[in-house]
């Protein structure tokens, strides 16, 4: 059996909320439960970030590597190039 919160149940908690709260502490308490799902957010997309700068690295490594050896492998097509010309 699923649960599912229809607006009943979301009112029935709502004022229990306010039973315990109180009205003048209930911006408060919205205010920390906010502070608390953006610091939330911005953990997840912390560890995303973090995920792209190790990655980061282990490319650049790569394309250290392999520019020479493309620049090395260009002239020595040219002067295959020009050796053929030159025949």
């Amino acid at each position: 059996m699923s649960f599912r919160m229809g607006p009943l149940e979301i009112g029935i908690i709502l004022v229990i909320i306010l039973i315990i709260f109180g009205v003048g502490k209930l911006p408060q308490v919205g205010d920390a439960l906010g502070r608390g799902i953006r610091a939330f957010k911005k953990g997840q997309s912390g560890e995303e970030e973090e995920k792209k700068k190790e990655e980061a690295p282990a490319v650049e490594k790569t394309v250290a590597q392999e520019v020479p050896e493309a620049k090395a492998e260009v002239k020595a097509e040219k002067k295959a190039e020009e050796t053929t010309q030159e025949s």
